[in-house]
């Protein structure tokens, strides 16, 4: 049974060591090094000249099999930057108190826009997040409402449409913007964009048949980006095409998986949204109720594969209109950063259905919600992500106490015990028959569990989890402050221990691993937590408990800060409950002793 229960309790370790590594430890690097991208490739923008390269339009008169219309064809050149593009079209100001950006008329498209309240990076000074390009750039990025038809019916509003605009010229939500245009087949078309305070935009379409015919159209949007993230989103997270339609429910297309399926349709549908999705923010279409619509998901080449787009789409079923008559069709656009309370109101005064799936919860939601929900609470009391934090763990280790009571009380049962084990063992060294069955005798009659020592480890691994896609997903901890020199909870901790964390005036080489200061102090906590019990006999399972500390520092080091602090307050926390429980139990308290026999001289073999 002693050999079981080691053996279990190695397992355990070894798997909880390999999924930390795997999941915790590559991630976050990742993640870094798209962020550190991103950036280098926006600043590159700014000063790079695209003049002479790849040609970045589509044919004007090529089409998706949906029958909707590519990007416009090119006219030989390209802008250099985001201000050469913007100032080649007429545009109309946009001016809300989350949204800054312009509506191209040509095309009438949503395709310059920023996030004032979000910047690359902690700086306060650093530029503002930029969601949305116009398409000639290399990042091009837009959304667009449009209808197509046959040749009976003329030239219909499209990429290349220009539209004008009546009367006030900033899109402000105290000021919508109507544009009309009016075609050669007498249908008048009349678009009016209105904003709210964050970041849906409300596109009603009306048209008008003063024609003699009835006329037949079909209505479409498209959100289309001719660029992805510079590394690959990784499984923990999302980042690509995006819908819920249908009864097919949750779409998800990765850029991979639709560049090799080229183009997905699902069922049509009466409701639901469609997009494209990034880690924190995101662009989606949400059609009227009142047309079904297809929807589509697809990888389109354009310029003989020259250039390439990204696209979630939908077009409605037909919309007649007869002569003298009108009628109306409205979308909505979501265009902001995913801030978890207002993607959840949109999803409820809306009736969005699942709108609130555009943050990856991921599987284990029942987990990872309620711990942003509990966190986030606690931020509005305490005003602070990383105190939050430390209240969480106080709440969770609260929740779990009369189990882990169980588990201390049975491991302090079973170092009073450890006398008689070793009698057991020096018995019956020769037959483990026999010394199996005297360990199950003794548990039974002390009423012992071997595995209760697990079960504390165990618990805290949903726990961590959660807690890491909390802060890997939400927007809400991106440069979230701690105290001191954490500026950025969601990053991991800027300090290093190869220059003595900032003492000495050098930065480490970038092939040293990174070891920030809470990760050492989180290392110590934990070789303290383990020094606790008393050295295991087996010298296997004493190896790993003497370096897991030191390999469990080293991992955590490129963490999330804010991971790295809860683990570490959660290990002193442990300390004090396991120290309580074994006092109460009158088992012996080993630390002290522990830490002592580290200093003390080994006898020599000879003595």
């Amino acid at each position: 049974m002693e050999n079981n229960r080691n053996f279990f309790i190695t397992i355990a370790l070894s798997v909880l060591i390999l999924t930390l590594w795997q999941v915790f430890y590559m991630n976050p690097r990742m993640e870094q090094q798209r962020e550190q991208a991103r950036i280098e490739q926006q600043r590159a923008e700014a000063q790079k000249k695209e003049a002479g390269g790849a040609n970045p339009t589509g044919a004007a008169t090529s089409a998706t099999p949906q029958g909707i219309p590519n990007t416009p064809g090119a006219d030989g050149s390209a802008p250099a930057n985001l201000q050469q593009a913007l100032a080649a079209t007429t545009r109309v100001k946009i001016d809300t108190p989350s949204l800054s950006g312009s509506i191209n008329l040509t095309g009438a498209r949503l395709d310059d826009l920023k996030l004032k309240h979000y910047t690359e990076t902690v700086d306060k000074n650093s530029p503002q997040i930029q969601l949305l390009n116009p398409e000639p750039l290399s990042n091009g990025y837009f959304a667009e409402i449009g209808f197509v038809g046959d040749s009976n019916v003329g030239a219909l509003p499209g990429p290349k449409t220009v539209w004008s605009v009546d009367g006030n010229a900033t899109l402000s939500p105290s000021t919508p913007v109507t544009l009309t245009f009016t075609n050669d087949k007498g249908l008048v078309f009349k678009r009016t964009f209105s904003v709210d305070n964050d970041y849906m935009f409300t596109v009603s379409d009306t048209v008008q048949n003063t024609g003699s015919a009835a006329v037949s159209l079909f209505n479409y949007g498209r959100v289309a980006r001719f660029d992805k993230p510079a590394v690959a989103s990784t499984y923990v997270l999302h980042e690509g095409l995006i819908g819920v339609t249908g009864s097919e429910g949750l779409q998800e297309h990765k850029y991979a998986a639709i560049e090799k399926d080229k183009q997905v349709k699902p069922g049509k549908s009466t409701d639901g949204w469609l997009g494209i999705t990034d880690k924190y923010w995101a662009v989606t279409l949400i059609p009227s109720e009142k047309q079904p619509f297809q929807p589509s998901y697809s990888y389109v080449d354009i310029n003989n594969g020259l250039r390439h787009s990204y696209q979630s789409d939908f077009m409605t079923d037909a919309i007649a209109v007869g002569p003298g008559q009108s009628t109306t069709v409205e979308t909505e656009i979501f265009a902001g950063a995913k801030e978890v309370n207002k993607v959840n109101a949109y999803a409820q005064d809306r009736n969005i259905r699942l709108f609130d799936r555009l943050i990856d919860w991921g599987w284990f939601i029942w987990i990872t919600k309620p711990m942003f929900y509990l966190i986030d609470t606690l931020y509005k009391f305490f005003g602070n992500f990383g105190l939050a934090i430390l209240a969480t763990t106080v709440i969770v280790k609260a929740i779990f106490f009369p189990l882990a009571n169980r588990s201390y009380a049975s491991m302090a049962n079973m170092k009073k015990v450890q006398p008689k084990m070793l009698e057991i063992r020096e018995k019956y060294a020769d037959d483990k028959m026999k010394q199996q069955q005297a360990m199950m005798e003794l548990y039974k009659t002390e009423k012992i569990n071997p595995l209760a020592g697990c079960w504390p480890v165990a618990l805290q691994i949903p726990v961590f989890f959660s807690l890491y896609k909390v802060l890997y997903i939400t927007i809400e901890m991106r440069h979230a402050p701690f105290f001191g020199w954490i500026h950025d909870l969601a990053a991991p901790d800027p300090t290093s221990v190869f220059n003595l964390f900032g003492l000495l005036p050098f930065a480490p080489p970038a092939f040293l691993p990174h070891l920030g200061a809470w990760a050492v102090v989180m290392g110590i906590t934990m070789f303290l937590q383990m020094r606790m019990n008393p050295a295991p006999p087996d010298p296997t399972q004493a190896a790993v408990f003497t370096w897991m500390p030191v390999i469990f520092t080293f991992m955590m080091g490129s963490f999330p800060a804010g991971l790295v602090i809860y683990w570490a307050w959660n290990n002193l926390l442990s300390i004090l409950q396991q120290g309580v429980i074994m006092k109460r139990q009158g088992a012996k308290i080993e630390l002290w002793d522990n830490l002592a026999a580290m200093f003390r001289k080994k006898p020599s073999p000879a003595e």
